[in-house]
This record gives structure tokens, C-alpha cells and sequence, in this order.
């Protein structure tokens, strides 16, 4: 019975050193990939970092037009019944002063005095706020349910008169990293009253 038991224990003793020595030599590679990819992701990771540093001094440089306080359903209320009074529509810019696209879309119309003068004459322009302090979910179903997946910053344009929202994204109108001036303009021109 011993020699028995003996013999079991040593046979797992035996499988147990040679499964222990199958996971290092497995493992090994493993290792060595891992070491690598951690190189990689180190590079990677110092790559992002100053592409980080780069879009924040050019985002501080860039006005901020967002107002996370601001309740945005009275503030489009109020944009509504002006907009109706002076004949114009509501042209609304959602993102938020984090988003670099969003405050280069803004500095892009409103240093450029074309684009200006033809926001001027047929909009009133808001500045929909979206971040982590305020989210304005409802106003965001209201006016551009599904909207999430198209990217900051999108916009669309109400009709104070009929309430019709045409929403755009902005990834057909950039160019490098700013925006083509032609296409542009064109939403502008195509999205005016028609009484204009």
C-alpha cells in the first residue's frame, strides 16, 4: 500500500514539476511580447501626450464660447422668439470648450467676415454646451435625438416658425485642421430663411 501510494505521489509530483516548467517556457515569449508592447505603448503614450499639450495651448488661445451654467432651453425659448420677430433662424453650434473642433469651428465663422456677415443677416447663433457639469440631455432629445453619434461639434437649425430641425455634422466641412470656407458658407446659405 505504501509503494502504492508512493508511486501516485511521485507521479504527480512529476506531472506537477513538468506542467510548472510547460507554463515558463510558455510564458517566456509571453514576456519578452508584453516588454515590448509596453515600449510600444510607452512611445505611444509620450506621442499623445504632446499632441495633448499641443490641443490645449491651441484651445487656450481659442474663445470659449460655452456657458456650462446656462440653462439652454430658456436661453433657446428666448432665441426662439427673437428669431421669429426678426424673420432669422437658430443656428445651433453643440459641443463644448473641451472639444478643440468646436472652438476652432467657432474662431473659423467668426474671424472670417463673410461667414459673419451672412450669420449676422440670417441667424441667431447659440453655443449648446455638452459636458461632464451639464449634459442639457433634454434639450439634446428634444432637438437632435440620435445625435451622439455624430462627434462634436455638430449643429442643426431650428425654423422658429414651424420648429423643423435640420441637424449636419461637422466632419464633411473640415479641411486639415480647420474647415473648408466653401462648404461652409454653403450650410449657412442653404439652411437661411427662405424669405430672405
Amino acid at each position: 500500500m505504501r509503494k502504492i501510494t508512493l508511486g501516485v505521489c511521485l507521479t504527480f509530483l512529476a506531472l506537477g514539476f513538468t506542467a510548472c516548467k510547460k507554463e515558463q517556457t510558455a510564458s517566456e515569449p509571453e514576456l519578452i511580447e508584453q516588454s515590448t508592447a509596453k515600449e510600444l505603448s510607452q512611445e505611444e503614450l509620450e506621442q499623445k501626450r504632446i499632441a495633448q499639450e499641443k490641443a490645449k495651448a491651441e484651445r487656450d488661445s481659442l474663445s470659449k464660447p460655452y456657458d456650462e451654467q446656462q440653462d439652454a432651453q430658456a436661453k433657446l425659448n428666448e432665441l426662439l422668439d427673437l428669431a421669429k420677430q426678426q424673420n432669422k433662424n437658430v443656428f445651433v453650434q453643440a459641443g463644448g470648450n473641451w472639444c478643440i473642433w468646436c472652438l476652432r469651428f467657432n474662431d473659423f465663422v467668426f474671424n472670417d467676415p463673410e461667414l459673419e456677415s451672412i450669420v449676422d443677416q440670417n441667424y441667431l447663433y447659440y453655443h449648446l454646451n455638452y459636458s461632464p457639469k451639464n449634459k442639457n440631455k433634454e434639450v439634446f432629445d428634444k432637438y437632435a435625438p440620435g445625435s451622439q453619434s455624430l462627434g462634436y461639434p455638430f449643429f442643426f437649425v431650428i425654423t422658429p416658425s414651424t420648429q423643423e430641425v435640420a441637424i449636419f455634422s461637422s466632419g464633411e466641412l473640415e479641411y486639415g485642421k480647420s474647415y473648408d470656407k466653401q462648404k461652409v458658407k454653403q450650410l449657412f446659405l442653404d439652411n437661411a430663411p427662405k424669405n430672405n
